[in-house]
């Protein structure tokens, strides 16, 4: 379902949720979602900002389509800036008297860029950064999510915590069960309902803390991972159409620290929302005789084979870091170009093979883990099944291969069309011109995005749409590549958990119907609020204090950039 579009059904949510034993097996198909005692979900969010917001985000279509019609709305304003002559100065290259080139709007329907189109299109797809990124990453995630990896180690990681420490555990698991894609969804959050649940707390609390690691701490996390790949190739790709700095390369890690500090800082927001506003309004729970017999039986202890591959998947973890380290440091290895001519150069201009590397490397560890722990959990009997799990994973990536065609195509006609680094250009002189200091325009910009997020869920899409524009206007404007990224992750990020079009929200109401009968849209809505308020303003001060200090994002990842030449 993650893979789908955002118009999922109920009752697909419904099937899958009765095979992976969310809700009760036997009972019947029309309970959760027709209670006669409660009004209908919809109707809690039928009014009001959040009810225009669902209606509106409702009628936009499908994101591959949304792509498509905005390709022929490109057309037609690259023809009317082509008769208007729209131009700018090109910020770094100059004609051979001096003067600066002159760079012009192109229509897309001239000859050229029709032949571009139709010749070029397997080449548009293919080299389009992303793809191959994330297919890569994919191919490793994918087995350590099969193979039960990422759910035992979640459920690991959660029980047996402590009352006092279990919202911050809870939390801080949830963040960084976003390397495990769909598991952080659907494993964490209902067994955070029964983990509190189970020591008298109010799951609809666990829930909440849960959703709001998961989903509004999508960027935070101790490493970077698949959704690392997937920003960065964006980026990547706007820079290249740019052509503001040919010599630019994606660096997975290059919002490292940034993630880390977001964890950090996100934690205790969630932590204090938690027991502080929601719980406190939520009220003491007490169950009813269903309930005290269900999150009974299912708060099972790991099996001895899920034990004993937890343990593997650890020491094949630690495996492949010292393989990669054994590649990387000390002279004439082969991840470190240390070679006649380097001398003096930055350490981490030395080490760019080993960032370029790490989207392999992370593929490889969790292939690595996963197949260490599937070998002794059971779930991995030989090597077809290895092989066997990654196709279903590449088969899970049919969607985002669509997706990927059309923003692929969107892309590259608006660097075609010359329009992406001309808006640039004028969009940094109106900032400079408004006297806006340069981190307060960039919070604005953090807000902008998370607004956005509530009409345009995919966080892929949103970045594939404001990238061609942001990114080269900040390089402008003297931030890096890597801080234009790390100010959209902080925005998409934080508003996730209140915009009814997050393709996961009708599944939080199924896991919370399961606890509170008559919970609705405008009900889970409203719980989330408080900390998408607190993350979004705490995420801005971050972002606006990293300028500010002008702190490195990550390893060979400045904040401050300074054009070539």
């Amino acid at each position: 379902l993650y893979q789908r579009p955002s118009k999922v059904s109920l009752r697909e949510i419904l099937d899958l949720s009765r095979q992976i034993h969310l809700i009760d097996p036997w009972e019947p198909m029309e309970s959760p979602m027709t209670d006669t005692t409660t009004p209908a979900p919809t109707s809690d969010s039928a009014k009001g900002f959040l009810g225009w917001v669902e209606r509106s985000g409702n009628k936009l279509p499908d994101p591959v389509f949304l792509f498509f019609y905005l390709i022929i709305l490109l057309v037609v304003i690259s023809i009317v800036c082509a008769l208007f002559g729209l131009t700018a100065e090109h910020p770094t290259q100059v004609n051979a008297d001096g003067t600066p080139v002159i760079i012009k709007s192109a229509s897309l329907l001239s000859a050229d860029n029709i032949q571009r189109l139709w010749v070029e299109m397997p080449k548009t797809f293919t080299h389009f950064h992303p793809l191959g990124y994330v297919l890569v990453v994919m191919l490793g995630a994918g087995v350590a999510e099969r193979s039960g990896l990422f759910a035992s180690g979640i459920k690991q990681a959660v029980r047996g915590a402590p009352k006092y420490l279990l919202t911050p555990i809870v939390a801080l698991v949830a963040m960084l069960s976003n390397h495990a894609a769909d598991a952080g969804y659907v494993v964490m959050i209902p067994l955070a309902a029964i983990l509190f649940a189970t020591v008298g707390r109010h799951p609809m609390a666990g829930i909440a803390a849960a959703f709001a690691g998961v989903s509004g701490g999508f960027s935070a996390n101790i490493s970077p991972g698949q959704l690392d790949a997937l920003l960065f190739g964006i980026t990547e790709a706007a820079v290249e159409g740019s052509g503001l700095d040919p010599s630019w390369t994606m660096n997975i890690a290059g919002n490292w620290f940034f993630i880390v500090a977001l964890m950090v800082i996100y934690l205790p927001v969630i932590w204090f929302v938690t027991d502080k506003i929601i719980e406190p309004r939520l009220g003491k729970w007490v169950p009813d005789e269903r309930q005290a017999e269900e999150y009974g039986q299912e708060d099972k202890p790991l099996t001895d084979g899920q034990r004993k591959g937890l343990r593997r998947a650890g020491l094949a973890i630690l495996g492949v870091c010292l393989l990669w380290a054994a590649m990387t440091f000390g002279p004439g290895t082969p991840l470190l170009n240390d070679g006649p001519g380097t001398e003096g150069q930055e350490w981490y201009v030395t080490a760019t093979p080993f960032f370029r590397s790490l989207v392999a490397g992370f593929m490889v560890l969790f292939l690595a883990a996963g197949w260490a722990y599937g070998s002794a959990a059971g779930s991995i009997k030989n090597h077809r099944d290895l092989v066997d799990m990654m196709a279903e994973a590449m088969k899970d990536m049919g969607y985002y291969l669509v997706l990927a065609f059309a923003a692929a195509h969107f892309v590259a006609m608006f660097n075609w069309s010359n329009l992406g680094l001309i808006t640039a250009v004028h969009g940094a002189d109106g900032i400079k011109a408004s006297g806006l200091p340069l981190p307060i325009a960039l919070g604005l910009i953090v807000i902008f995005t998370g607004l956005l997020n509530l009409f345009v869920g995919s966080a892929s899409a949103k970045w594939a749409l404001l990238a061609p524009v942001l990114v080269p206007m900040l390089m402008l404007l003297g931030i890096s590549p890597e801080g234009a990224t790390a100010a959209y992750r902080v925005g998409d990020g934080a508003t996730n958990i209140i915009t009814p079009l997050m393709v996961y929200f009708p599944l939080i109401l199924v896991f919370a119907k399961r606890w509170q009968k008559g919970f609705g849209i405008g009900s889970l809505t409203a719980m989330m609020i408080p900390y998408s308020v607190w993350m979004l303003i705490t995420g801005v001060i971050l972002i606006v204090a990293w300028i500010a200090l002008g702190l490195p994002l990550g390893f060979g990842a400045p904040i401050s950039y300074t054009l070539p030449g």
